[in-house]
């Protein structure tokens, strides 16, 4: 399983690139591999300010739908156009093209409240 040392992890299995004042978040390659085949992403929160913690959009796989939920407050400035046509990039790229939204980052202190590396790897053995 891949756990990027450059990246920060939530409780909830989602991934955080802080890029400036930028974020990519995107499910962890240990939560695609729970949930199976992804066969649809629904983000409706483009444009929308989320608070920390708060839905941002559900994945569904074959057995399940699951929320995602925001690591940092901020807006929604773009989500992955290529879930649309290819949901399945969450399995087979999860860091990579399969990422999920970019937001603003509203506070970046909440930051040091995400998991690094070693403490999701933990959570997750």
């Amino acid at each position: 399983m891949n756990f990027p040392e450059n990246l920060f992890y939530t409780k909830d299995h989602e991934w955080i690139r802080v890029e400036g004042d930028v974020a990519y978040i995107g499910i962890t390659d240990f939560a695609q591999h729970e949930l199976g085949d992804i066969v649809y992403v629904d983000i409706p929160s483009k444009g929308k300010t989320v608070a920390q913690h708060e839905v941002f959009g559900t994945v569904e796989a074959v057995k399940t739908v699951s929320d995602l939920f925001m690591p940092l407050s901020g807006e929604v400035l773009e989500v992955n156009p290529k879930l649309d046509a290819s949901p399945e990039l969450v399995n087979s790229d999860p860091y990579g093209d399969g990422w999920m939204i970019k937001c603003s980052i509203a506070n970046a202190t909440e930051i040091d409240g995400l998991l690094k590396t070693a403490a999701y790897q933990e959570l997750v053995h």
